[in-house]
């Protein structure tokens, strides 16, 4: 595992994790927060080159994960992985960019047991049901928060492929971090953009169930 310096956020703690709140409003200590983590996979392989469209046929280089609990990110190389699965275990919710279809597939085939029993938020996937499309992540970000990917999937191969993994493990993070500032925005304002035609297009999102404890997520068996 390899952890980069925590980028501490100017906020209380308290608003980095879902606010436990009884039935009047008031603050409730008996609830206990939502643990989020952000997570994004590179690849050392193309669809192409696996000659199948399915991601599990892929392999993974590094993964990059935030948690909101520590406020920082940390990267896993393929033999680092036993180190994150307690990591995934203890997490209320796991969310990403194309999480269901990609990064999930492809983490589940290296883990020892079912991954697919976590709640997970995929931001595209909420973004495709709210508008009827698929909208890539560089395209939301530049409209929503102004930013822009520091690379592509395919720059991240390249650049494994010539051992440099910083490139890569930085280039990861970005995506993690830009996933996670497009979800608190869409949190906080019940929305995301895109540019059509020279014109913003707002998705409106149902962010009401993002931070609902899972059933059973005091004590969830993943085997």
């Amino acid at each position: 595992m390899y952890p980069t310096r925590p980028v501490m956020s100017n906020r209380p703690a308290l608003k980095n994790r879902i606010a436990p709140f009884d039935k009047s409003g008031n603050f409730s200590d008996n609830k206990r927060y939502m643990k989020k983590i952000v997570i994004d996979i590179e690849t050392k392989d193309t669809f192409q080159e696996a000659q199948s469209q399915d991601p599990a046929a892929l392999h993974l280089s590094l993964l990059v994960v935030y948690e909101y609990a520590s406020d920082a990110y940390a990267s896993f190389l393929e033999q680092d992985l036993p180190k994150l699965w307690p990591i995934l275990e203890n997490a209320d919710s796991i969310i990403g960019f194309n999480l269901d279809h990609f990064d999930m597939p492809i983490l589940n085939k290296y883990y020892p047991g079912d991954l697919t029993k976590k709640k997970t938020l995929d931001l595209l996937g909420e973004i495709k049901k709210a508008s009827g499309r698929r909208i890539s992540l560089n395209s939301v970000a530049a409209a929503t928060l102004g930013t822009a990917k520091s690379g592509s999937g395919l720059d991240a191969i390249r650049w494994w492929r010539r051992g440099e993994i910083e490139k890569v493990r930085q280039y990861c993070q970005d995506d993690v971090r830009i996933t996670k500032e497009l979800y608190d925005f869409a949190l906080r304002n019940g929305y995301v953009q895109f540019e059509q035609y020279g014109a913003m297009r707002k998705v409106v999102l149902d962010t009401s169930r993002w931070e609902l404890l899972p059933p059973g997520s005091n004590n969830q068996s993943l085997f």
